[in-house]
Order: C-alpha cells, then sequence, then structure tokens
C-alpha cells in the first residue's frame, strides 16, 4: 500500500510536493489506486474504478508539469465522481439496476471541466439509487460503509464520494445534493462538502432527481481544497436553462487564511435547528463551535425561522413530485434494463420499472404521482410551492440582519446500518437541518466540528443566494482555528 501520508494529502499539499519534484501524479495516483484496492472490501465506496485510465491522465498531469504546462490546483489530482454524473465511455449507473451497464456517450459539464482541469478520475461512486437517500443504503449495488466505523452508514445519497475521500481513496470528489446529499455525509464521514448556489454549477449530465433541487458540488478535506474544486467546476453552461448567466467567482484566492477574516461579520443561529431530537453529543459540539467563531471576533445571535418545521413537508411533497415525471424516461425502450419477460409495450414498461427500481425509488414515485394527481395538485403539490416562497422570503428576511447562518449538519451522528431501514419517517428527519437550504436554493457547506461518541459532527455554514464565498470564508476561519480536519478514520 502506498504510504499513509499519500493517502491523505489535500490537493494543494499534493500540488506543493510535485512542484518541488518531490513526487509525481502517476505515484499520487498509485498511491490512490492501491488504498482502493485495499479499503473498498470494508467501504465499498466505488462501484467502478477506471486504473487505467487514471494511470494515463495521471502520466499526462506529469508531462504537463514538467514542460511548464500545468492546469492548475486540480492537475494530476485523483478524484472521485458520484455515478448519477454522466462519464463518456465510463458506466454510469445510479446506483439503479435499471442503469445496469448503461455507458453514456457524452461527458457531464461537470466532468468536462475537470478533464480540462487535468484532474484524475479514479473511479465511479457507490449512492442511494437515484440519490433517493439518507444512508447509502438504497444502492442496488450494496451499501457503502462509514469509514470511521464500519457498521454505521456514511450518510447520503452521496455516501460513495465522501467515504472515498474520508477514507483516502481520492483527494477530492463530486457529489450531488438535492436535499443535504453532500453535507449530511460529509458531517457524518469527518470532511468537507459544499452544495453550491442553485444554479451556479450546471447539471447538464447529472441524472435528475428532483430538478429545482439538485445541485453538484465537491467534497474535500479542508475548505481550501473545497473552493478550489467549486472554482474548476461553475460557471455558465447553455444546456442547462437552470444555470445562471453570471461570471463564475473566484472563491479559492479568496480565502485569504488571515486573523480577523470574519472579524465582526453578524452570524444567525436558528433556534428552530437545535430540535428535540439532536443528540446531546452533537449539541455540545456545536456549542464549541459558536464559542469558537466568537472567539474569532464574530457576532453570533439567535434568530428564528418559523417556517424551519414545514421545509421536511414541502421537501417530500416536491421532491417526489419532480422524481415521479424525470423517472417517466425510464420506460424499457430508450436505454437501460428492458424486461425480457414482457408480451407488449405496456407490459414492458411494467415488468421493466417493477425489476429495475428498488422500493425507495418506488415509493417516492408513487408519492409523487399522488401529489400531482387529478383532485390532490392544488392540495399538495400547489400548496407545497406556496410554503416554498414563504421559506425563501424567510431566508431572504434573515439575511438582511446576518451574513450568515450556522446550525448543526445532522441532529445526530452516524447511526448503525439497518437502524432506519424499516422507518422511512425516521431516515427522512436525517435531513432536518439540511432541506431547508435546498428549498430556498441557498449555498451551505458542512465543515468538521468535533466528535460524540468517537464519531464526527458537522457544522453547517448557509449564506444568502450567491454568497458562497461568505459561506467558504467563515468555514475557513472556523477550520483554521481547529484541528478537526486533521483526523483520519483508523482504517
Amino acid at each position: 500500500m502506498g504510504e499513509p501520508s499519500l493517502s491523505f494529502l489535500t490537493a494543494h499539499e499534493a500540488q506543493d510536493l510535485m512542484s518541488r519534484g518531490s513526487l509525481s501524479s502517476v505515484e499520487l495516483t498509485r498511491a490512490a489506486l492501491e488504498r482502493v484496492e485495499s479499503v473498498e472490501p470494508r467501504i465499498h465506496s466505488f462501484l467502478c474504478v477506471t486504473a487505467d485510465l487514471a494511470l494515463k491522465d495521471a502520466g499526462a498531469a506529469d508531462a504537463r508539469r514538467r514542460s511548464g504546462e500545468s492546469r492548475g490546483p486540480l492537475d494530476g489530482i485523483p478524484v472521485g465522481v458520484k455515478d448519477n454524473i454522466s462519464t463518456a465511455g465510463v458506466q454510469t449507473t445510479a446506483g439503479s439496476k435499471i442503469l445496469a451497464g448503461y455507458i453514456p456517450p457524452y461527458d457531464a459539464h461537470v466532468v468536462e471541466r475537470l478533464r480540462a482541469a487535468g484532474a484524475v478520475m479514479v473511479g465511479k461512486c457507490n449512492l442511494d439509487e437515484f440519490a433517493m437517500g439518507s444512508s447509502n443504503e438504497n444502492s442496488a449495488y450494496g451499501p457503502v460503509r462509514n469509514p470511521w466505523d464500519t457498521s454505521r452508514v456514511p450518510g447520503g445519497s452521496s455516501g460513495g464520494p465522501a467515504a472515498a475521500v474520508a477514507s483516502g481513496e481520492a483527494v477530492t470528489s463530486l457529489g450531488s445534493d438535492t436535499g443535504g446529499s453532500i453535507r449530511q455525509p460529509a458531517a457524518l464521514c469527518g470532511i468537507v462538502g459544499m452544495k453550491p448556489t442553485y444554479g451556479l454549477v450546471s447539471r447538464y449530465g447529472l441524472i435528475a432527481f428532483a430538478s429545482s433541487l439538485d445541485q453538484i458540488g465537491p467534497f474535500a478535506r479542508d475548505v481550501l481544497d473545497c473552493a478550489s474544486t467549486l472554482d474548476v467546476i461553475a460557471g455558465h453552461d447553455p444546456r442547462d436553462s437552470t444555470a445562471v448567466d453570471r461570471p463564475a467567482p473566484e472563491l479559492a484566492s479568496g480565502l485569504t487564511g488571515r486573523n480577523g477574516e470574519i472579524k465582526a461579520l453578524r452570524l444567525g443561529v436558528p433556534k428552530e435547528y437545535l430540535v428535540a431530537g439532536i443528540e446531546p453529543g452533537v449539541r455540545a459540539a456545536f456549542d464549541a463551535a459558536v464559542s469558537t467563531l466568537r472567539g474569532l471576533g464574530a457576532v453570533v445571535e439567535e434568530c428564528s425561522l418559523p417556517l424551519t418545521d414545514q421545509a421536511l413537508a414541502v421537501y417530500y411533497i416536491l421532491a417526489p413530485s419532480e422524481a415521479s415525471a424525470n423517472l417517466a424516461r425510464f420506460d424499457g425502450f430508450k436505454y437501460g434494463h428492458s424486461s425480457k419477460e414482457a408480451a407488449t409495450a405496456w407490459d414492458t414498461m411494467d415488468l421493466t420499472r417493477a425489476e429495475g427500481f428498488g422500493a425507495e425509488v418506488k415509493r417516492r414515485i408513487l408519492l409523487g404521482g399522488y401529489a400531482l394527481s387529478a383532485g390532490y395538485y392544488d392540495a399538495y403539490y400547489k400548496k407545497a410551492q406556496q410554503v416554498r416562497t414563504l421559506i425563501r422570503r424567510e431566508f431572504a428576511e434573515a439575511f438582511r440582519k446576518f451574513d450568515a447562518l450556522i446550525t448543526p449538519t445532522s441532529p445526530t451522528v452516524a447511526f448503525k446500518l439497518g437502524a432506519r431501514t424499516q422507518d422511512p419517517l425516521s431516515m427522512y428527519l436525517s435531513d432536518v437541518c439540511t432541506i431547508p437550504v435546498n428549498i430556498g436554493g441557498l449555498p451551505g457547506i458542512s465543515v468538521p466540528g468535533g466528535f460524540s461518541e468517537g464519531l464526527p459532527v458537522g457544522l453547517q455554514v448557509i449564506g444568502p443566494q450567491f454568497g458562497d464565498l461568505t459561506v467558504l470564508k467563515v468555514a475557513h476561519a472556523y477550520e483554521q482555528t481547529t484541528e478537526w480536519h486533521k483526523k483520519h478514520p483508523p482504517l
């Protein structure tokens, strides 16, 4: 196996070593691949490992570096990509049997950006089927396990890319966040994960779950790498009608690391996020994080977002409704699995979906179909959209007073595998602190914020629309004062 130190380098540390000739991208990539071979039997972060392609791309990165043509902070850096993001020539399953063997003919916009930046894709990462889940137990190919305790979940739906970074199999990775699916697994795995402002990163090539909520974002070992990765993938894409047409922000260069960077920033603590079900250890870690931010000069005050308790209900009407429409394309005719037992076209659709979709996907399609049906549309879907507007206004009003909001990322640490699979409502409550951010289209980041019972706790920072740099600055200032992000699981 590669040197342990190589397995847990940040991208900027690796770039420093490569620029001095002390390390090559091929060496770093071999270390990542050896780490994958070593820990995958216990973690199952990857559904597909692209070793030959990775070593070829790493060699090209080294050649560029020798000729003085390095492409920036991700050039030659091993990355993982969630398997609901299209990769030309590489299987993309969305964690579902219905897409087993599907090879996309094109790259997602973010993969195009990664390739242009010289990043080295190690493989495609495991996920809850079609990104529907909070524990990564819904994958048709088996669950991911938490690197800190393999009897526990890594969070979901991006448990694979989160666990890959946490366990040293990739330096950074990409996930998707519909209701917390980047931030919650980042918290449970003890790494950094960010959901950018909706529209900042193109969704072209992302297999859709809920189009008005889905957003691609990065995982990393520290905030600087998170910002650098977001710099690479952000920017307008005319192929995505929801991508905002504005200059991409320069985020990494905005993190100065100077003392006093957040001095006098006003940070709000919404009291509704400190919910009754929050574990005592998580609450203690959050209170300590608040004290740390106060010590850095931030002004931290309690505030109220009364509609927070409506967000979960809004989400579980809107997201399944959009999913029921998006997943209608999987009919057994266009691509993916097609039933061999069908006698008619209608049988083909019915049997293909019965065979190909898992239980959670079927549950959400049924919920969405019901909410959109005649006689119920006004009572459910229309009402949820109206409340969504009110939640957005409530956030906007809060940001008139505060520069950012801080909350726990998850009310609990990682729970045991199987503990919530028979109780969907309990599972859905895992995302109670993250879902409102998606409803508002806001940027949010989770950074390591301590430990409880020996397991990681996440601190969430939420900003106004396009306040991504402010969110990163608060997270970076906190990170520079603590050591939580430097701790790694004892695999």
